[in-house]
């Protein structure tokens, strides 16, 4: 595996386990079902309430999935990074949780 600092944002890769990329496969496939969910609600004018209760169930459920994936990054690549001497990534993990609680 090539080393993630020298890679672009969206050339660097994480290795999962087959079961951890199952679970957040599965969870993804069930966030996507209740947005098709909340669109087929809209297109037969449900109530507003209606939709803004589903709207929020599925907020709560990425939510989930990002506490999921970020606990796997500290849990991996963080512990792993500062074992290396990689100190820097202390501060990218700072950064992309203040945007995830903006």
């Amino acid at each position: 595996m090539e080393n993630q600092e020298e890679k672009s944002c969206c050339m660097r890769t994480t290795a999962r386990s087959e079961e951890e990329k199952r679970k957040l496969i599965h969870r993804l496939n069930r966030i996507e079902g209740q947005i098709r969910g909340i669109r087929a609600m809209l297109e037969r004018d449900a109530y507003c309430p209606d939709i803004l209760m589903q709207s929020a169930a599925a907020n709560a459920a990425v939510n989930a999935f990002n506490r999921d994936l970020i606990a796997g990054h500290i849990r991996h690549c963080v512990v792993r990074n500062v074992r290396e001497g990689n100190d820097e990534v202390i501060d990218e993990l700072v950064a992309t949780l203040q945007k995830l609680m903006k």
